[in-house]
C-alpha cells in the first residue's frame, strides 16, 4: 500500500509499505477514506520530537472497516468509522477513569509514571513516534487499529467525511480545553493560537455558553479564518504586553476567566527567543503559556492543549501562586467526549469542516506539510485523500 513515512526532519515521503494485518484478537483493519495533517504532526516534521526510523505517521483518520479480529464484536466489515487518536485498551485503571491517553497497556515499551520527553510516556498514539507506542498511523491507504472494540465510532451516512473527520482529535482536543476550563456559561475565554485546535476550542466555548470568545495569533489570515468560522473576536499578536493589555481591557481590567494555550512549544519566535532557548538548553519556548498566565484573571483557569515535551527554567511559579489560578492540560481524553460531540455534529449544533482550506491526494502529502508548516497559501487545515 501507499503510506506517508517520516524519514527525518522536513523529510516525509509517500512510500510503498506492507499492508497492515490483524495481529491481535481486538484489532481491525481500516481502509482510510480521509486523513488530515495535524499541528502535532508538525513537531515530528520539524524534528522537535525524535523519530530515528521511518514510520507511517498521522493520527487523524477515518474510513471503512475491512477486517476485524475475533475479539471485536461491535464492528462489522463495511462499517464507516472515525478513530480517536489515543490508542487505549478500555480496561485498565486509567481507561476506567476516562483517561485513555494514560492507558497502561497500549505502550508497554515506554510507559511509566514519571513522564517527560525521553523518560516514561503515557499511552500510545497513532503514528506518533516509537516513544508513543510505535504504532503506524493513518496517513496511508490502510491502518491497523488496536483495541478496535473500544475506540472507533460508527458514523452515520448522513455525515460526509469532512463533517466527521475532526472527531478524531482536534474537535475533542478543543473541547477538552474548554471542559478543563470549566466553562459553564457567561465566561470570557481567550484562546492563544488560531490554528485548527484553537478554532475548535472557540466553537466549543460557544457550545458551553461562553459570553465572549477571543482568539490571538501572529498570522492575520488565520485570524480571518477564526473570525469567519467561529464568530469570535481576534487580536493580532505583535508583542505579549499589548496582547495582555487588550484582553484585560476587554474584561474590566481583570483578565479572561479562561485562557487556552493551543500553540505548543514551537510558536513563532524572534532571534532573541531562540537565543534564550539555546542558552537555557530548552526545546522551543513557553512564551504562550506565559502570556496565558498574564492574561488570565486571578483565580481563573489556564488550559493547555499545545504540546510541551521538555522542562523549562524560569517558569513563573511566583505569578501562579500569587494569582491563584489553576492550570490543566495534557492529551485530550477523546473517548470521554466523542459520543457527545458526535451528537452535536449530527444535530447541526456545530460545524467542523469550515476550517478546511486544502484537499490533496495522499501523493501530495509532502506539499501539504510544507504549506501547513511554513504558513503558505493561507493554509489552515489540510485533508488528504488516499
Amino acid at each position: 500500500m501507499k503510506a506517508l513515512q517520516i524519514h527525518g526532519p522536513f523529510d516525509v515521503r509517500v512510500d510503498t509499505v506492507d499492508d497492515p494485518k490483524i495481529e491481535e484478537a481486538r484489532d481491525a483493519i481500516i481502509r482510510v477514506t480521509s486523513t488530515a495533517i495535524c499541528g502535532s504532526d508538525l513537531h515530528l516534521y520539524s524534528g522537535g520530537l525524535p523519530q530515528p526510523r521511518p514510520m507511517v505517521i498521522g493520527h487523524e483518520f477515518m474510513g471503512i472497516v475491512e477486517e476485524v479480529g475475533r475479539g471485536v464484536g461491535n464492528l462489522r466489515v463495511g462499517d464507516r468509522v472515525v478513530v480517536p487518536f489515543p490508542v487505549a485498551c478500555g480496561t485498565c485503571f486509567f481507561c476506567n477513569h476516562a483517561l485513555p491517553g494514560h492507558c497502561e497497556n497500549s505502550n508497554p515499551d515506554h510507559y511509566g509514571p514519571e513522564g517527560g520527553l525521553l523518560t516514561q510516556k503515557g499511552g500510545a498514539m497513532f503514528g506518533y513516534t516509537d516513544l508513543y507506542g510505535g504504532i503506524d498511523g493513518g496517513q496511508a491507504e490502510y491502518v491497523r487499529v488496536p483495541y478496535a472494540d473500544f475506540g472507533p465510532r460508527i458514523i452515520p451516512d448522513s455525515l460526509t467525511d469532512d463533517q466527521a473527520l475532526f472527531l478524531t482529535d482536534i474537535f475533542p482536543t478543543g473541547y477538552s480545553a474548554i471542559d478543563w476550563g470549566e466553562v459553564n456559561g457567561g465566561e470570557i475565554v481567550a484562546i492563544f493560537g488560531a490554528g485548527p485546535v484553537g478554532i475548535m476550542a472557540a466553537k466549543s466555548a460557544w457550545l458551553r455558553g461562553a459570553a465572549r470568545v477571543i482568539i490571538v495569533d501572529t498570522q492575520q489570515y488565520r485570524l480571518d479564518k477564526a473570525r469567519q468560522s467561529a464568530n469570535c473576536e481576534t487580536i493580532l499578536w505583535e508583542n505579549m504586553k499589548d496582547v495582555v493589555e487588550q484582553i484585560r481591557s476587554m474584561s474590566e481590567g481583570r483578565g479572561a476567566d479562561v485562557c487556552v494555550e493551543a500553540v505548543g512549544f514551537e510558536p513563532d519566535r524572534d532571534l532573541l527567543d531562540r537565543a534564550k532557548a539555546v542558552i537555557n538548553f530548552e526545546k522551543g519556548s513557553v512564551k504562550t503559556i506565559e502570556a496565558c498566565m498574564s492574561a488570565v484573571r486571578r483565580g481563573g483557569i489556564v488550559s493547555v492543549v499545545g504540546v510541551f515535551p521538555t522542562p523549562y527554567d524560569n517558569f513563573p511559579i511566583g505569578q501562579f501562586f500569587d494569582k491563584g489560578f489553576s492550570i490543566r492540560g495534557g492529551q485530550a481524553p477523546v473517548h470521554k467526549h466523542i459520543d457527545r460531540l458526535l451528537d452535536h455534529v449530527i444535530k447541526g449544533q456545530v460545524k467542523l469542516d469550515d476550517i478546511i482550506t486544502h484537499h490533496l491526494p495522499l501523493s501530495e502529502a509532502p506539499h501539504g506539510y510544507d504549506i501547513f508548516k511554513n504558513k503558505k497559501d493561507n493554509c489552515v487545515k489540510v485533508v488528504l485523500k488516499p
